[in-house]
């Protein structure tokens, strides 16, 4: 008997059958075949039509429970969708197998075709996402060729064979930075007149090159960078000092840290006397304590518990009701922000800004301000930039000022 690959199959039928009884899988398969015999004639026979592997293996999978039977029927077809459901609606005329009354009901005819067309869509999808992940833009294409045509552009100069750009011959300016890496980022940024020291030691070359060009050292910003410029200014003739910004090296710094670096240098005999500074500096207070240098504090007294800073309680303001009441609500609203609320005489918001431009804002906005709100507590320079406003209330989560210290009225959480 011929089968139908579950390959080739267009739909599959699926159906429920119940049984007044115990029965096995053949007798349903048998019942299938003999009772649709002759019923739909030579062409929709189910036995040829299984012969030449148009209708596939009829599944069938029975649980008998307390003397009754149910299952499911599964039967592939290869068949158009007329002949398909034909042979379905032909199965539901099976009222007995074998002695036993039986209901068969088609459930659904499955389109194979529907979720091969699903997982075709889908599969799809990914494999254009994954293209268009992977193609790069023209942007990205000439900036990598850009950098591989920099990254070969690296000569080698002088007998020491230092790193360098390819017109730190022609050019008059040269910039002296520590390492290979360091000419590759320059490089990258369009700066050609790089060369590198390969190190802290200073090579003969460079000795000589600083004789011939005008020398800009850039250093990293960090201890390290110190040292060489220590090195290098000790030894030959630099004509202008700069750093990486602070924590930062040369090799990882931005085109427009480069320019700012380059454009806030300084002269070689400056930073040699910055640096001497420090030296000293750092000499007197490494001196100091190893001769247990302690400074005049007058006659000894009793040591005192310390405490913690006094916080000020301001003066009681008299409020209305209605100014107590909103004030209350924002700096509830407030709390966790470190945002401030500035108010106008109406208790209208004039706008909401982050407390560190504070008074900047009150500076523009005048002598309009009637109050303000903010969570944070109320210092000196908050009171200082309130009292140019000439602002009335200034309403905090705790204060440091004293109530004879200002003339605006300062009030706390505890207050409202």
């Amino acid at each position: 008997m011929g089968k139908i690959s579950p390959v080739s199959s267009k739909y599959i039928v699926h159906a429920s059958i119940e049984i007044d009884g115990v029965v096995d899988k053949p007798d349903v398969i048998g019942a299938i075949f003999g009772q649709t015999e002759g019923l739909l004639g030579a062409e929709l026979e189910l036995r040829e039509l299984q012969r030449s592997g148009r209708i596939g293996r009829i599944e069938v999978n029975i649980d008998t429970r307390t003397g009754k039977s149910k299952g499911t029927i599964v039967i592939p077809s290869s068949l158009d969708k007329a002949e398909t459901s034909i042979i379905a609606a032909a199965l539901e005329i099976i009222q007995r197998i074998g002695p036993c009354n039986a209901k068969l009901l088609i459930q659904n005819i499955e389109d194979v075709r529907v979720s091969k067309r699903s997982f075709v869509i889908e599969r799809a999808k990914v494999l254009l996402r994954n293209m268009i992940e992977s193609t790069p833009d023209s942007q990205e294409l000439a900036d990598e060729v850009a950098h591989s045509v920099r990254v070969m552009e690296i000569q080698e100069y002088g007998k020491d064979r230092l790193p360098s750009g390819p017109a730190i011959n022609e050019s008059d300016d040269v910039i002296v930075v520590e390492g290979r890496a360091d000419v590759v980022n320059l490089l990258k940024h369009g700066f050609k007149n790089a060369v590198a020291m390969n190190g802290t030691s200073v090579p003969e070359t460079m000795i000589e090159l600083c004789q011939k060009k005008v020398v800009t050292l850039f250093v990293d910003g960090d201890r390290g960078g110190d040292l060489i410029i220590k090195e290098l200014t000790g030894v030959a003739d630099v004509d202008f000092v700069t750093r990486a910004p602070a924590g930062k090296e040369v090799e990882e710094i931005t085109k427009k840290e480069i320019h700012k670096a380059l454009r806030s240098r300084i002269s070689g005999e400056q930073a040699k006397l910055e640096l001497s500074k420090e030296s000293d500096r750092i000499n007197e207070v490494g001196l100091k304590q190893r001769q247990g240098f302690r400074p005049f504090r007058g006659p000894q007294r009793p040591p005192m518990q310390q405490q913690p800073p006094p916080r000020f309680q301001p003066r009681k303001v008299e409020m209305q009701g209605e100014e107590r009441k909103v004030f209350k609500e924002m700096i509830e609203s407030l709390i966790g922000t470190r945002a401030a609320q500035v108010l106008d005489n109406h208790l209208n918001i004039l706008g909401r800004v982050p407390i560190s431009e504070l008074p900047s804002t009150l500076g523009n906005l005048g002598q309009d301000v009637y109050a303000i709100v903010f969570d944070g507590n109320a210092d000196r320079d908050m009171v200082r930039a309130a009292e140019k406003a000439k602002v009335k209330y200034l309403v905090a989560m705790d204060s440091e000022i004293r109530p004879n210290e200002t003339s605006v009225n300062v009030i706390t959480v505890n207050g409202l």
